[in-house]
């Protein structure tokens, strides 16, 4: 066979080979093009990075883990003998808790306590323990009185009949108290122990160091809510789960609970968001969003004040407390909004512990209803109408003092010449009366 014969064919195969290659470069280059023109239109629209807005949550995480490592050194120096005195402790109580899923009995054991603080002028104390279960106080026992002993050894058991649907919600309390014959017994400090952070499949045994409840009252609950955040849509979610151990507002002992959720900048609302109310309860579940359109400029500047409220048909709403989060907050506030900040376009969800509202009180003057403000301003009212209804009576008597005699005698023989026509006038009645008697 001739060579030049496969010459021409090799060279079709060759230039339809170049051609599909090129062919192929030119259509992969116009996919890139479009890719890259539907990436800048999406930054254009969206104006954000999401790269950007991970290291921002991860400087504001770094922010919370350093203010952390200052605040554990600053109570190192504080417990250090050479810089401060040495922290008072209270002691330690010893328990055991276990649940029986078949009868729904949680069985509480209080074991023993250790170190307790000195109440007595002896230098000793009478302790004994309370146990009870938040929200209900229905049912309280006591542990037997032991005397004269900062490391009483109880070894008592309790049960509690809760059903495991309802035992997740429940706070275990452990009250030590110091017992006195004349007086009232003081309370030495208390542990409390939410059952949701109890794995109740196993029996579990654990030491845990006192508090004190001076100024305490003011556990107002805790709730749980998510943070989800979109920066090319500038959407800010707020999933309100649910809260648990609310304060009791009502007569009754219970609560008609609703969280209203105010968007602040620099001290000001721009919006707000309410949640539905739930009656007669203290552990309400809600299980509803609220979103608010939070540009990614003004993410930094921007925080959500998350109020609970105790709703009253006849009187004012009365706040039951408020958790603040945003870039100033501090602490576990401060942790949730970062976490959300790093975890773009993903719900992160925390439990936060309510605070007073009086910490927030000029901001929220802005926000509650001003009752006070309103009565404040009728009684102000009132005061003035008062006042005036005072100078017109003093005018009043002023002016009868300055009349002429003249003209209280003309008044009165008016007034009797009224009276002589009234008299007349019934007189002459009688006679016609008696007239048609006669007639008849």
């Amino acid at each position: 066979m001739d060579p030049t014969q496969l010459i021409i064919p090799a060279g079709i195969l060759l230039f339809s080979a170049l051609v599909s290659g090129w062919c192929i470069h030119r259509f992969c280059a116009k996919k890139r093009e479009e890719s890259n023109k539907k990436k800048k239109k999406k930054n254009a629209k969206g104006g954000v990075d999401l790269k950007i807005v991970e290291r921002l949550g991860k400087t504001y995480r770094e922010k919370v883990l350093n203010d952390d490592q200052e605040k554990g050194l600053v109570e190192n120096e504080e417990e250090n003998p050479e810089v401060k005195k040495k922290k008072k402790s209270l002691g330690s109580i010893k328990y055991k808790v276990e649940y029986d899923f078949m009868t729904s009995t949680l069985t509480v054991t209080v074991m023993e306590a250790k170190d307790l603080a000195a109440m007595d002028i002896g230098g000793t104390s009478d302790p004994y323990v309370k146990v009870y279960l938040l929200p209900d106080k229905n049912k309280k026992y006591e542990t037997k009185v032991h005397r004269k002993t900062l490391n009483p050894v109880f070894d008592e058991s309790f049960k509690f009949l809760v059903p495991y649907g309802d035992v997740m919600g429940k706070t275990l309390v452990f009250a030590v108290f110091d017992f006195d014959r004349f007086t009232k017994n003081d309370e030495i400090g208390e542990v409390r122990v939410p059952c949701c952070n109890i794995d109740l499949a196993y029996v579990e045994e654990h030491w845990q160091e006192l508090r004190s409840t001076t100024g305490d009252g003011h556990y107002l609950g805790d709730i749980c809510f998510s943070l989800r955040y979109v920066p090319t849509t500038g959407k800010l979610t707020v999933l309100v789960m649910e809260c648990k151990n609310l304060k009791k507002m009502d007569v009754g002992g219970l609560s008609d609970p609703y969280v209203k959720i105010s968007l602040m900048q620099n001290g000001k609302r721009l919006r707000k968001k309410k949640t539905s109310i739930k009656k007669f309860t203290l552990n309400p579940y809600y299980n509803e969003s609220l979103t608010f359109d939070v540009p990614f400029e003004w993410i930094q500047s921007v925080s959500l004040l998350v109020t609970v409220v105790d709703y009253d048909r006849v009187g004012g709403n009365e706040p039951i407390g408020c958790v603040e989060v945003g870039c100033s907050s501090t602490r576990g506030e401060l942790r949730h909004w970062s976490d959300m900040l790093a975890n773009p376009r993903r719900p992160v969800a925390k439990w936060h512990t309510l605070k007073e509202i009086t910490v927030e009180k000029n901001r929220l003057e802005r926000i509650l209803p001003k009752r006070g403000n309103l009565t404040k301003a009728l009684s102000m009212e009132a005061s003035d109408a008062k006042s005036a209804i005072m100078k017109l009576k003093k005018a009043k008597s002023v002016d009868e003092k300055n009349r002429p005699s003249v003209i209280s005698e003309s008044s009165a023989s008016e007034s009797n010449g009224d009276l002589s026509q009234v008299m007349g006038s019934q007189g002459s009645g009688l006679q016609d009366i008696e007239h048609s008697n006669r007639e008849s």
